[in-house]
């Protein structure tokens, strides 16, 4: 999964996404200048590869929500404990919203338990208390579900319990394994139980489970995430730009140690260099079991942005929205 720099393709662009190696296009706010030309962006990329790609946006509310200007604004996380009968409506909305414009799917739900120590968590999560978590994030997803989008739970095994941001260094968190299980790991268990169809790891150490970072380790992601909880979904890696990857090596190192570990796709953003070596030194590989998983990611909806906002369902959930976003960013 790579990015590109604007709001409509390159030549270089068009280049790396019909590179074999690219199976998907992450957006960000630079590539957003309205619906219709975010809709537009989405056809040219699928033109440019000429078979099957993904294309994802981060678009969890709050403080993470790329695309803004003709889009429902949409609270934090943890907002939806207050209105608990809205949280698979949200769900809803956020996937048709993107649906409508041939976006695939959004990195959401945020599963990690909001411990009070961790900036970057902090109000992306659905609550400090774990039980209320798993139930709002289930409900999160079965609405983004209901609307015909797959869900990626995100970090696992959990990044909440630490103040450090892995965008910016390596946290590690040195709670053990039944501890991390009795809190953090809950939500994903559930959500896998559900039918949950991706998941991302953390760039995380957690010292008592494997001297590696969650993304990198085969011991979290083929035997716990794979084998103990019995998850047979996309694994992402988080973004192999972050600094939080650089300890495992340079780009090419970290590319091959997440896909020894398990991860069945691996994000390289904000650096085109990056994003070369990548593409050029992994493998080109056929495996069914990997595109199965992959291809269970693609949105499923048909419906146009101007049918959507004429639904009487729309207009109610997104107003509902609206309001509370606002109530809680003052």
């Amino acid at each position: 999964m790579i990015d590109i720099t604007g709001t409509t393709l390159s030549h270089y662009d068009k280049e790396k996404i019909a590179h074999p190696n690219t199976g998907a296009i992450i957006l960000f706010a630079r590539n957003f200048e309205s619906p219709e030309q975010v809709a537009e962006l989405n056809q040219q990329i699928k033109t440019a590869r000429n078979g099957p790609i993904l294309i994802a946006v981060d678009q969890e509310g709050g403080r993470v929500q790329r695309f803004q200007t003709g889009f429902t604004r949409l609270p934090p996380a943890a907002a939806y404990a207050e209105k608990p009968d809205l949280t698979a409506d949200a769900g809803w909305l956020m996937a048709m919203e993107l649906l409508a414009l041939g976006v695939d799917f959004s990195f959401a739900p945020v599963l990690d338990i909001d411990c009070g120590v961790s900036e970057i968590i902090g109000n992306r999560s659905f609550s400090q208390d774990t039980e209320q978590a798993c139930q709002l994030a289930s409900s999160f997803r079965k609405g983004m579900h209901s609307a015909g989008m797959a869900a990626i739970g995100k970090h696992f095994p959990g990044h909440g319990a630490i103040a450090l941001d892995s965008h910016l260094t390596l946290p590690v968190d040195k709670r053990d394994f039944a501890s991390l299980y009795q809190k953090d790991i809950l939500p994903f268990k559930q959500l896998i139980n559900e039918g949950l169809e991706g998941i991302m790891p953390a760039h995380v150490v957690y010292p008592a489970i494997d001297e590696l970072p969650a993304g990198f380790s085969a011991i979290w992601i083929t035997e716990i995430l794979r084998q103990q909880l019995g998850f047979n979904g996309a694994v992402f890696s988080d973004d192999l730009s972050m600094e939080g990857a650089a300890s495992v090596g340079d780009f090419t190192e970290r590319a091959k140690l997440a896909r020894q570990a398990g991860c069945d796709m691996i994000l390289v953003c904000n650096n085109e260099v990056a994003a070369e070596q990548v593409l050029e030194s992994t493998p080109i590989e056929q495996c069914s079991i990997r595109e199965q998983r992959l291809l269970a990611m693609r949105g499923k909806s048909g419906i146009t942005t101007q049918a959507l906002r004429n639904s009487l369902k729309w207009q109610t959930v997104s107003q509902q929205l609206a309001t509370l976003s606002n109530s809680y960013a003052q």
